[in-house]
């Protein structure tokens, strides 16, 4: 799912949506990021049989391919409420040049990985430095059986990208970026 500032439908939505369509996704649009996308000129060739209408369902289907719904939303507030409500609630994802923003984004949303302008594709165990992913949990309480303190205590995972341009999974691995994996012992969120 894909959420666009309602400010930002005749300037970046159309950068990305051209983008978007030329690597061929279907996009299910709301009503704003579809009238917009009459402003592309020259339309892409694929305009007509890659976008169609959203509908509620949309935004409540994890795809599982090369489709995407999007959706405009006139503030910070609302897409942390449509996210707290249509999410997974595994990973969520901002693209902000606001500290503010980010800061009030991770604190608002409620998915076991927030993360400020990086791409979802490392929310992994092995990215995580846990290993081989060997299941995904969004519950709250995932214990069953006696438990201690420990086994009560859930995790949310933030992660901010200190790149300009923000981080993308492909740039890491072998011969290439490095995970910098470090604990930070704090009370507080560093951001």
């Amino acid at each position: 799912m894909l959420i666009v500032h309602e400010s930002r439908l005749n300037d970046l939505w159309l950068s990305v949506a051209k983008a978007l369509l030329a690597e061929n996704v279907q996009l299910h649009c709301d009503a704003p990021t579809l009238d917009a996308l009459s402003l592309l000129s020259p339309p892409p060739s694929n305009l007509q049989s890659h976008v169609q209408p959203s509908t509620s369902a949309s935004y409540a289907t994890e795809h599982l391919s090369l489709t995407l719904s999007v959706v405009s939303v006139p503030s910070l507030q609302s897409a942390i409420q449509f996210i707290n409500s249509h999410s997974s609630h595994h990973t969520d994802s901002i693209v902000t040049e606001s500290e503010e923003a980010a800061s009030i984004f991770c604190r608002g949303v409620d998915s076991a990985g927030t993360f400020v302008n990086a791409s979802t594709r490392f929310a992994d165990g092995f990215r995580y430095g846990f290993g081989t992913e060997v299941g995904i949990s969004t519950g709250r309480i995932h214990a069953r059986g006696p438990v201690g303190l420990e086994g009560l205590v859930i995790y949310k995972f933030i992660m901010r990208s200190k790149d300009k341009k923000g981080h993308i999974v492909g740039e890491f691995g072998t011969g290439k970026k490095q995970f910098k994996h470090k604990p930070i012992d704090t009370t507080i969120v560093p951001f």
